[in-house]
């Protein structure tokens, strides 16, 4: 929130940003690539660290040999480091999965479950898997709180705090909680192709009059033009 701002003038400004950002981005949708929720979990949890793409690349041979909880629980630790090695910190990232995967067998019957307070039970899986799981495999309204996320709402003066638990809390109070699912995509979308970390392109984004943040990269339209990317990074 700016000095001046009233608590009703932010809850409309940020409401107006997430209107614009659904005509900037109505395709926003999680760029990882699930056909079940236990798909969805994994490729979260590989996520850490690395792009939806690279994850993307390696879970179809990985979900091709272990298909559910039952089998990766059951699978050779060398084979899964190996699938998912491109990823980075494969090693970690194994011993999670295999663990999340046991977890799931011997609690829950092998399904992943669509609570939350279950799923943050789970080794590896925390409020931002959870709620990423929630939204897109089972239609339950949750904020995603990602780098992209922390960054953008604390640009906008939507929160102040770097604690994921804290901004999730403020955002969630400025908006309906039907909207957090699709406010999360178009915030992450935007903070992949437009409102980047070391340069923004301020002169080329339609929300630069409601932003606080606006002169923090390039103001010259063709200067930020070039920033802009047109898809996640690879």
């Amino acid at each position: 929130m700016l000095e001046s701002e009233s608590r009703l003038a932010l809850v409309r400004r940020a409401r107006r940003i997430n209107r614009e950002l659904a005509e900037l981005y109505p395709d926003a949708h999680c760029e990882l690539d699930f056909t079940t929720p236990f798909e969805l979990l994994i490729a979260t949890v590989l996520s850490a660290q690395t792009t939806d793409v690279r994850v993307n690349s390696v879970t179809p041979a990985l979900f091709a040999r272990y298909p559910d909880a039952a089998a990766l629980a059951a699978a050779e630790r060398e084979d899964v480091e190996k699938l998912i090695q491109p990823t980075g910190f494969f090693r970690a990232k194994t011993d999670s999965i295999l663990k999340l995967s046991q977890a799931l067998v011997d609690k829950f019957g092998g399904e992943v479950p669509g609570r939350l307070s279950d799923l943050v039970t789970l080794p590896g899986v925390g409020r931002k898997t959870a709620n990423v799981v929630l939204g897109n495999a089972f239609g339950v309204p949750g904020i995603t709180v990602d780098t992209h996320f922390a960054r953008l709402s604390r640009r906008w003066g939507w929160t102040e705090h770097t604690d994921p638990v804290k901004i999730e809390a403020d955002v969630a109070a400025l908006f309906e909680k039907k909207d957090w699912t699709m406010l999360s995509h178009r915030v992450i979308w935007h903070g992949r192709r437009r409102c980047h970390a070391r340069r923004p392109a301020c002169g080329a984004c339609p929300l630069a009059r409601l932003c606080p943040a606006y002169g923090e990269g390039p103001t010259d339209p063709k200067v930020a033009a070039k920033l802009v990317r047109e898809g996640p990074r690879a």
